[in-house]
């Protein structure tokens, strides 16, 4: 395995470990997020370098797209809970409760 995929690889991993584990503030879990879509990015950009194709070209730029607008989506959730309920853990969130 080259090292630029077993760096990549970890970083997903990594990102998806937190993701799963240490679900306490809802920004650690943006962040994690984050952090998986930036690992995804920068091996499709990799990957589309690498084959030298014209018709694969968007694809990185659509996921850096999507992880955009999953940073801002995230943070005005965070704004909004951080509003209404005072705080950012997620286990103060009572989701059934309007």
């Amino acid at each position: 395995m080259p090292l630029i995929l077993f760096s990549l690889t970890s970083a997903f991993a990594l990102g998806l470990t937190g993701l799963a584990f240490h679900r306490t503030h809802l920004l650690s879990a943006l962040l994690c997020l984050e952090g998986m879509l930036l690992s995804l990015f920068i091996a499709m950009a990799l990957w589309v370098l690498q084959l030298e194709s014209a018709t694969s070209s968007a694809a990185p730029m659509l996921i850096i797209t999507f992880s955009a607008c999953e940073a801002s989506v995230g943070l005005a959730l965070l704004v909004a809970t951080t509003r209404t309920h005072g705080t950012d853990h997620l286990q103060s969130l009572n989701l059934l409760q309007c």
